[in-house]
C-alpha cells in the first residue's frame, strides 16, 4: 500500500515515524518544508506539495491544524483533484462533524472515500504508537486502513462519517472537564498546606484515579507546563462542540462552556501553554497562588 502523510507537527511526526517504524513507505509533506526534511533520513520520499505527495497513494493520511486547514489543503491545493479513484483519505486531523461530513460527500464525488480518524492520547501516545484512533465512515474503507491505523493506536469504527470528529469532541469535553476537576482540586488542597505531589500520590490508585491524575496532576505539582497539549488546540475543540450542540439542538453544555472560558483566561494571560495550565487561571479566579 502506498501511504501519504501530510502534516508533521508536534502529533504528525511521531505518528509518521511509527508507521515507517512499522515498515510502510511513505511519502511526506509539511506546510513548513522544514519540518518534512528529517523524514529523509527515515526513508520516507519527502515532496514539497501536497498534490504531488498523494499522486497513486492508496491510502492518504491527513494530521492538520484544523478545519479550514484541512479544507485548503484538500480542495485549495489540487489534492482532491490528484488523488486516484478508489484511494482513501482518512483525516485523523480534529474538526467539526460537519466539515467532516462535508468532505466525505465532496471526496465521494470524485470516487475518494474518506474515513475521519481523529486521536487521542497527545504526544506521549504519538510517540508510543498507543493512540485512541476514533473513526467514521464506510466499513469497507475503514477496514483497508485499519492495518496502517493500527500502527499508531487502537483504531475504532464508532459510526458513520462525523462519527468520528463526534467522539472526539466527547473526549476532550471529559478531558478538559476532568483537568479543571484535578486543578481545582490541587488548589484547594495547597491553600490548606497539603504538599501537592503527596496529594497525587494519596489519590492514585482510588475512584479519582485518572490518566489526567497520573499525567496532568503531575505537570501542575513541578509546575511544568511546557507545552505537551496545546491549550489553543483544546479550546478550538471546546468551540466545536459547542458549535455542534448547537447545530445538534440538544441545549446547553455548561461544563463544556465553563470550561472553555477558562481556556481563553490562560490563553489571554500567559498564552498558549501545556493545558494543564488550566491551573493558572483558577489560581487567579481564587487569588491564590504558590
Amino acid at each position: 500500500m502506498k501511504i501519504a502523510f501530510l502534516g508533521l507537527g508536534l502529533m504528525g511526526a511521531p505518528m509518521a515515524r511509527n508507521l515507517l517504524k512499522a515498515g510502510f513507505a511513505l511519502t511526506v509533506w509539511n506546510r513548513s518544508a522544514a519540518k518534512a526534511e528529517p523524514f529523509a533520513a527515515l526513508a520516507a520520499t519527502v515532496e514539497q506539495d501536497a498534490a504531488k505527495a498523494v499522486q497513486g497513494a492508496d491510502l492518504v493520511i491527513t494530521m492538520l491544524e484544523n478545519g479550514p486547514v484541512v479544507e485548503q489543503v484538500l480542495f485549495g491545493s489540487g489534492v482532491a483533484e490528484a488523488l486516484k479513484p478508489g484511494a482513501i483519505l482518512a483525516d485523523m486531523s480534529s474538526i467539526k462533524p460537519a466539515e467532516a461530513q462535508d468532505h466525505a460527500a465532496r471526496l465521494e464525488a470524485r470516487g475518494v472515500h474518506h474515513i475521519d480518524a481523529p486521536v487521542s492520547g497527545g504526544t506521549t501516545g504519538a510517540e508510543a504508537g498507543s493512540l485512541a484512533i476514533m473513526a467514521g465512515g464506510e466499513a469497507a474503507a475503514f477496514a483497508k486502513a485499519e492495518p496502517v491505523l493500527r500502527a499508531m493506536g487502537r483504531p475504532v469504527l464508532v459510526g458513520p462519517h462525523g462519527a468520528g470528529q463526534l467522539a472526539k469532541l466527547a473526549n476532550q469535553i471529559i478531558v478538559a472537564g476532568t483537568i479543571g476537576a484535578v486543578a481545582e482540586a490541587m488548589m484547594l488542597a495547597v491553600a490548606g498546606g497539603a504538599d501537592p505531589a503527596k496529594l497525587r500520590e494519596a489519590l492514585r490508585g482510588g475512584f479519582a484515579e485518572s490518566r489526567i491524575l497520573e499525567l496532568h496532576a503531575l505537570r501542575m505539582a513541578e509546575r511544568d507546563f511546557t507545552t505537551r497539549g496545546r491549550s489553543v488546540t483544546h479550546l478550538k475543540d471546546l468551540d466545536n462542540a459547542l458549535d455542534t450542540a448547537d447545530k445538534l439542538h440538544i441545549g446547553a453544555l455548561p461544563f463544556t462552556d465553563l470550561t472553555a472560558s477558562l481556556f481563553r483566561d490562560l490563553l489571554a494571560h500567559e498564552g498558549d501553554l501545556d493545558h494543564s495550565a488550566l491551573l493558572l487561571p483558577l489560581e487567579r479566579r481564587g487569588r491564590h497562588s504558590p
